[in-house]
């Protein structure tokens, strides 16, 4: 007889699974830990993503890569640019391009906060999370941000050492 497996633990899925600020687990494919070091983020919003059977197939494998992409509006879409999903290997002849110019799916309302944003405030779009929710659906998490000096990452890094150095010091005293 057949066991009905859940779908969390079919095979192919990743094993890390994420809590959003709801509390609803979503299935973590990649995520862009440099973006938070490198950036701001001053505002972040969740978009959809146009993916051909292949790479739906390769990122429920869980090795997608994210780090080195960025977002786009050009032509009044949303693009997802250098994007990494390796090749399936069943796919055989029906396979995709790796690092193909994906479109994301936004509202207009969205879209035009966006473009605002990035034309006339010299933001940037980092994609920071790539994952599929709870309905299975791929989704990624896109910040608008504005880039860091060095200065800015120093100040950043002393702030986080004298927090980590404050807890130390309390856990010790009491």
């Amino acid at each position: 007889m057949r066991r009905a497996l859940d779908r969390g633990a079919r095979v192919g899925y990743p094993a890390r699974i994420m809590a959003s600020k709801d509390q609803t687990p979503h299935k973590l494919v990649a995520e862009n830990r440099r973006a938070r070091h490198d950036y701001f983020i001053e505002d972040d919003l969740e978009a959809g993503i146009v993916l051909e059977g292949s790479e739906v197939k390769s990122l429920r494998t869980g090795k997608a890569n994210i780090a080195e992409s960025y977002a786009a509006v050009e032509g009044g879409e949303l693009w997802l640019i250098n994007g990494y999903i390796p090749a399936y290997a069943q796919a055989k002849s029906f396979g995709h391009d790796e690092r193909r110019r994906r479109k994301l799916l936004v509202s207009r309302r969205e879209l035009a906060k966006l473009w605002q944003g990035t034309a006339r405030e010299g933001m940037t779009l980092v994609p920071l999370r790539l994952y599929f929710n709870e309905k299975g659906r791929a989704k990624i998490q896109i910040g608008v941000a504005k880039g860091k000096k060095l200065t800015d990452k120093r100040a950043t890094e002393a702030k986080r050492d004298w927090q980590r150095q404050k807890a130390r010091l309390l856990r010790d005293r009491g």
